[in-house]
């Protein structure tokens, strides 16, 4: 009597991603929310040093035929500071306490490029063509995050490096593709604010991407098993 073939024994159930995301959610998630904000604590440590010491003289980032088209919009705060959400959710998809360390050792070692890059080249951007004084919100962000430390930008640095490895977690988790494409609208999102809002130039943010990205594909070259859920 003939048997109907058996099915692939790899194949997930349906809809199995949602599980999968939600578990990795709440795992560890105060040490989450406690690790993310200290992080987030020590290394404006070291960013407003060099900020308000620089070692050399500031250089003055100069503008390009790009910087002309993209008008001042206001509104790309809300974008702009949505970056230190955005951080959290590729360390928020994590499974295990060994993929958190080093998943924070990458990170770490990404600002602390980016810091190491200002002190030996202060940069900052050109005074706006608009008063973003006048705007609400903005007297609030120069006092947080003053346009100095400019080249390359960190916070596309860093929005770079958190989307690529969002996209990896993804792909592991099988997450449809609309969760994948609001990742990299996202990340475009705050790409393109950082010159909205004249906290950045054009060359500021292309550098910025290129150093986010060299960041996560060594990581995730010399890191591969995390992410997988896997303790090796």
């Amino acid at each position: 009597m003939n048997r109907p073939a058996a099915g692939p024994l790899s194949t997930p159930p349906p809809l199995a991603w949602r599980a999968d995301l939600r578990q990795r959610f709440w795992r560890y998630l105060p040490l989450k929310v406690v690790g993310i904000s200290g992080f987030m604590w020590v290394f404006f440590l070291g960013y407003f040093h060099t900020l308000r010491h620089p070692a050399y003289p500031v250089f003055e980032m100069p503008l390009t035929a790009l910087d002309a088209l993209l008008p001042f919009q206001p509104w790309g705060l809300v974008a702009y500071v949505s970056l230190w959400l955005y951080v959290g959710v590729a360390p928020g998809l994590l499974l295990r306490l060994r993929e958190l360390i080093v998943y924070g050792l990458w990170a770490g070692a990404l600002c602390a490029a980016g810091l190491l890059i200002f002190h030996f080249w202060p940069t900052a951007v050109p005074r706006p063509d608009v008063d973003v004084s006048a705007y609400p919100g903005f007297a609030v962000l120069q006092g947080v995050d003053a346009a100095g430390n400019a080249c390359p930008s960190l916070h596309v640095a860093t929005a770079v490096f958190t989307a690529i490895w969002v996209e990896r977690l993804m792909r592991i988790v099988g997450a449809p593709m609309v969760l994948r494409l609001l990742n990299l609208a996202w990340v475009l999102a705050i790409a393109w604010s950082t010159v909205a809002i004249r906290q950045h130039v054009v060359l500021d943010a292309v550098a910025g991407a290129a150093l986010g990205s060299a960041f996560a594909a060594l990581s995730i070259r010399l890191s591969p098993w995390v992410g997988r859920g896997q303790a090796a």
